[in-house]
């Protein structure tokens, strides 16, 4: 299981690492801090939807290759219990283990996006209220205590990268990261309540979801080679970002 991955690389890491919450279920969700631990320092998220646990073992690789210049941590599996449930009995499942889509559930216009349901679920439940679920409060508190000048969300698939929210957002670190991966830039509508959403919103600060891997594979990837376009995205990023 990822779940157990992550665990082991944690347990083996040598560098400034902490436990930022817990799910549901009490599994540990883990931080990574890599680069400089003075100065502005930025936060990379993965794994936020079940079926996406690829991406954990992307965020290793991000970790072993570190950064020369600036700092920051790496939250490789914000969801693990949702990455269990898609490893073991419903592949597709993108929700926690209580059917609340995690990317919906942050205080950015909650509720009003054009998929949003009340409905419990694989995916687009938005939860009780914003943060209602333990995994979305770990990251909320988290980010408040670190108080990043950037946040990057790594998700999959369909090789686009999203900016804007509600008019604003920093399209210069878009092109950043297309000339790291190749993927298009883009500006979407219809969405609410995604922890970018709530980083530009509420705090004001750039940030960026990276859809990786071609969007003709299907759900869930299960091979790290089809996101390689990603493997030097958060470092060049880091590096040329400023």
């Amino acid at each position: 299981m990822i779940y157990d991955e992550i665990k082991r690389f944690y347990d083996n890491y040598k560098g400034k690492k902490c436990v930022i919450g817990y799910s549901f279920y009490g599994k540990e969700i883990f931080a990574f801090h890599i680069g400089s631990p003075v100065g502005r320092q930025f936060i990379s998220t993965y794994a936020i939807h079940g079926r996406e646990w690829i991406t954990a073992r992307l965020a290793v690789k991000h970790i072993k290759r570190g950064v020369k210049k600036g700092g920051g941590w790496v939250i490789p599996l914000v969801n693990p219990d949702g990455a269990k449930i898609s490893q073991t009995v419903k592949p597709m499942w993108k929700a926690n283990a209580r059917g609340v889509d995690l990317n919906c559930n942050f205080d950015a216009d909650w509720g009003s996006g054009r998929l949003n349901t009340a409905e419990r679920g694989g995916e687009n439940c938005i939860g009780y209220y914003p943060f209602s679920e333990a995994e979305t409060a770990a990251l909320r508190d988290f980010t408040l205590k670190i108080r990043p000048f950037v946040t990057l969300s790594f998700h999959t698939k369909g090789e686009e990268i999203y900016w804007q929210y509600d008019g604003a957002g920093d399209s210069r670190g878009a092109r950043i990261l297309s000339a790291a991966t190749g993927y298009e830039s883009k500006i979407i509508y219809g969405s609410a309540g995604g922890y970018k959403d709530w980083c530009i919103k509420k705090l004001g600060i750039p940030a960026y979801t990276i859809e990786c891997g071609f969007d003709g594979l299907a759900h869930p990837i299960t091979e790290l080679q089809h996101l390689k376009k990603c493997f030097d995205a958060l470092k060049y990023f880091i590096e040329n970002y400023g």
